[in-house]
């Protein structure tokens, strides 16, 4: 019994000891210099300083999110507030 506990012990912590190392190469992590919306901006902000979005998709669950898609990115609120500002796939490769 005492070699199945030090060998399932031993099985667990091999797991923790050896993650994946992802790395994604500069050129393909997209234009970091280009200034999108942070976190906390209102919708009001967004709107004055990166316009009117191309599209708006519907809030949708609890808490109530929606997105506005940009071109080259989308923007995650949730209420009125900036969550997440995502790249568009086709945009990280440039």
């Amino acid at each position: 019994m005492h070699r199945i506990a030090i060998g399932c012990l031993c099985l667990i912590l091999s797991n923790t000891l050896f993650a994946d190392e992802v790395t994604v190469p500069v050129g393909q992590q997209g234009d970091l210099s280009k200034y999108r919306p942070a976190s906390g901006m209102s919708t009001e902000v967004v709107k004055e300083q990166f316009g009117a979005p191309e599209s708006i998709n519907d809030a949708i669950g609890e808490p109530p999110i929606t997105i506005w898609k940009y071109k080259g990115y989308s923007v995650y609120f949730e209420y009125n507030l900036v969550i997440h500002t995502v790249l568009h796939k086709a945009d990280a490769k440039t």
